[in-house]
């Protein structure tokens, strides 16, 4: 009985933490008020501002000093830094302009980038399920490249840069937790967020100064960064990493429908195609990692 409520606890915890990914698309929609520019500034001030704060409650600055000491770790955790801001910049531009279909895409096909990595950065081997994965996937593209008359930038964007910040997640090791990796990461993004504050100040006024109701969003908006990675934390540690694998795809689904069904935004034919493809490498993907053992610490969360 002990063993399934532990269970339970992580499932929850997972799912949370996908949940609130998978619904930031409609959150994002409250601060339109503000640049989105501006809106990432608050996020890396105010969730570092609270993950720091949890820090010093659960007084596990020790962890974070312990990093420190550690050059080779600490330039893994810039490049995580530097790739998931870019990640937050273009995903929130994104759906500020109504590409939100399109930032779910770059979640989907995120495993299969992953698995791009473990055979063009650590020389893995991959089996045939996963090449066939991959073929699929890259006819996916193609086809949603004649689409949108472009290849999907937005989407292979946010792919690459999850997929190096997941790499290098990786190189840093599990020996840290979520909170305190999350705290080194914004302190190391602060500085550039604090430029790019007074570069948007200087086209315009600071939103978060506007009103008691403006300030409240972006702040909550910071404070909602943190959240999903603490619950994600919490899952890690009770559930095996191959569910949490499954579940990731919470988030783009849900993104996708917010972009569909409630943000009314357009689906031709051609692009149905292109993501039923993508949908179907990933089920072969995915279907091969729970048959087979992983190849690589990095795919073992498909």
């Amino acid at each position: 009985m002990k063993k399934r409520s532990i269970n339970t606890a992580g499932l929850t915890f997972g799912a949370g933490a996908y949940l609130i990914w998978g619904s930031f698309p409609l959150l994002i929609q409250l601060s339109k008020f503000a640049s989105p520019f501006e809106t990432v500034v608050w996020r890396v001030v105010f969730g570092f501002l609270f993950a720091a704060l949890l820090v010093t409650i659960t007084k596990t600055w020790g962890q974070i000093l312990a990093l420190a000491k550690t050059p080779k770790k600490l330039v893994w955790v810039a490049v995580a830094a530097i790739f998931i801001f870019i990640n937050w910049q273009v995903y929130v531009v994104a759906v500020v302009t109504g590409n939100v279909i399109e930032t779910s895409l770059g979640y989907f096909i995120n495993p299969l980038v992953t698995v791009m990595f473990a055979v063009v950065l650590l020389k893995e081997k991959l089996r045939r399920m996963q090449w066939v994965a991959l073929g699929v996937g890259l006819i996916a593209v193609l086809v949603l490249t004649v689409d949108y008359g472009r290849p999907p930038w937005i989407a292979i964007i946010l792919a690459l840069s999850f997929g190096t910040y997941s790499l290098a997640k990786n190189r840093v090791g599990r020996n840290i937790g979520a909170l305190q990796s999350f705290t080194i990461e914004s302190a190391t993004v602060l500085p550039i967020a604090i430029i790019q504050l007074i570069v948007v100040a200087s086209f315009g006024p600071v939103m978060l100064l506007s009103g008691p109701m403006e300030a409240a969003v972006l702040i909550g908006f910071g404070i909602m960064t943190a959240v999903p990675l603490i619950l994600f934390g919490a899952a890690a540690s009770r559930i095996p990493l191959s569910m949490i694998g499954f579940i990731q795809y919470l988030t783009p689904v849900l993104q996708f429908s917010a972009g569909y069904f409630i943000l009314g935004e357009e689906m031709p034919p051609v692009r149905w195609i292109g993501f039923g493809l993508v949908w179907v490498s990933l089920v072969i993907l995915t279907s091969d990692a729970f048959r087979r053992k992983p190849i690589s610490p990095i795919v073992e969360a498909l």
